[in-house]
């Protein structure tokens, strides 16, 4: 009896994940996909750079996450996918030229993430096993793995980011909370202060905003609200709900992060990462030896999970630029071409090897440089395209944004185009100039 009871426990537990990702989950997958290596790093920077001087930006950054989310769902609720809008609105050749160019920031998010697998590979087994293995191979092996995880059934996908992103948010929250920071620094560290303007601030400021406030995901939300069967204005508040549930732990963890290396990291001295593995130290200094492993670990799976969503995007978005239809939001289900072209984008980013031997920039360098590039060019442009389709006419059926919604919709795409001018030349004179 009591055998057959755990069994009809543990289903009911199935059962009820199961019915919670029906309804919701979405969010989820959407911050998961930001929240890989290139968020450690850059809260690390931020923390260990400027202590909290910067922790108003990661809160700004969520909420223009959230808002800018809410459009691209609600833009595939009452509409059509921003993708499809934006060939509507540009034409085959249009929107070809201008969504091809942003997915150049996907592929070079695929570059940095394999190159990070690769080298928190390398370092965990050197560690533990004692076995020397070089990051090239597995960053090539990693792409491989991605094209042939990122087809599987979209669910399976869902649980695992999100398990992933609990498990970072639960480290570093630990040693945040531990870590004893000082109250009136936090507070100081709320409100805006003059250190984005400081040298390094606006590169700093544009990747904190990129690697956030995603833009992928503007994209991938207005498809995949299918996937959860939002349809009309009764879904709103679910929609919203799911939203609030995603950044809230999404922008906790990413706080987290900022505070725990503000805190232990920048009083011992270290005021920029030398290597791959500083961010670890905070936990190491805290939890023990042990938890070095935990973050080599958590990073690398982080790292591997936004892999996959990141380039679903252009294999979407480039397909609707040229007219092919979707066969589904599901890419088990999407058809070959998305799949063909899915694969190809995976397997590039692979040679991120080839951007260190030839580009001279290091896996720290791209981890950090090639979110700012997207907060640089990709944020701008896919803001005031969702801007755009939120209130047009023919998109939105009368749903378009209220005056109050395009009043703080406006601060997105300012806030972003301002800030690509501000960092553009930094940002841009690093990745050329072989780093940073």
């Amino acid at each position: 009896m009591a055998e057959a009871t755990l069994e009809e426990t543990g289903e009911d537990q199935k059962d009820m994940l199961a019915r919670f990702f029906d309804r919701f989950g979405l969010a989820f997958v959407m911050v998961a996909s930001y929240f890989g290596s290139g968020s450690v790093f850059i809260m690390s920077s931020a923390g260990v750079q400027f202590g909290y001087e910067l922790l108003w930006l990661v809160g700004l950054a969520v909420l223009i996450g959230i808002m800018a989310q809410d459009m691209s769902a609600r833009v595939g609720i009452f509409g059509d996918s921003l993708g499809q809008f934006t060939r509507r609105k540009l034409g085959r050749t249009g929107a070809t030229v201008l969504l091809g160019f942003v997915s150049v920031g996907c592929l070079l998010w695929g570059l940095e993430l394999t190159a990070a697998v690769g080298l928190g590979t390398q370092i965990l087994l050197e560690s533990t096993l004692g076995m020397s293995v070089g990051w090239m191979p597995v960053a090539v092996a990693t792409g491989f793995l991605a094209a042939g995880l990122g087809i599987l059934q979209y669910r399976l996908i869902e649980y695992v980011m999100t398990a992933m992103m609990v498990a970072l948010f639960l480290a570093f929250g630990v040693v945040a909370a531990v870590s004893n920071p000082a109250p009136l620094s936090l507070l100081r560290g709320a409100f805006p202060g003059g250190t984005v303007l400081s040298p390094g601030g606006p590169a700093l400021a544009a990747a904190i905003l990129g690697t956030t406030a995603l833009w992928p995901n503007f994209f991938l939300e207005s498809l995949f609200v299918g996937e959860k069967g939002w349809t009309g204005p009764s879904d709103l508040s679910d929609m919203r709900f799911d939203l609030s549930m995603g950044y809230g732990l999404g922008g906790l963890a990413s706080a987290a992060i900022l505070v725990a290396t503000a805190a232990v990291l920048r009083p011992a001295g270290i005021t920029e990462l030398e290597s791959f593995i500083t961010p670890g130290r905070a936990l190491t200094d805290v939890l023990g030896t042990w938890a070095m492993l935990l973050f080599l670990g958590s990073t690398v799976i982080a790292a591997f999970n936004s892999i996959i969503p990141i380039l679903w995007c252009p294999a979407y978005i480039l397909q609707e630029a040229w007219g092919r239809a979707i066969q589904s939001s599901d890419p088990q289900k999407a058809g070959g071409s998305f799949r063909a072209l899915f694969i190809g984008l995976c397997l590039a980013s692979g040679l991120s090897p080839l951007v260190h031997v030839f580009g001279g920039l290091s896996v720290l360098d791209m981890v950090v440089l090639f979110p700012a590039w997207n907060g640089v060019f990709g944020l701008p442009i896919s803001a005031a395209l969702l801007f755009w389709a939120v209130n047009d006419p023919e998109t939105m059926g009368g749903h378009e944004n209220s005056p109050w919604l395009n009043a703080a919709n406006i601060t997105l795409v300012v806030l972003a185009i301002g800030l690509s001018i501000l960092s553009a030349q930094d940002v841009l004179s690093a990745i050329l100039g072989g780093g940073l």
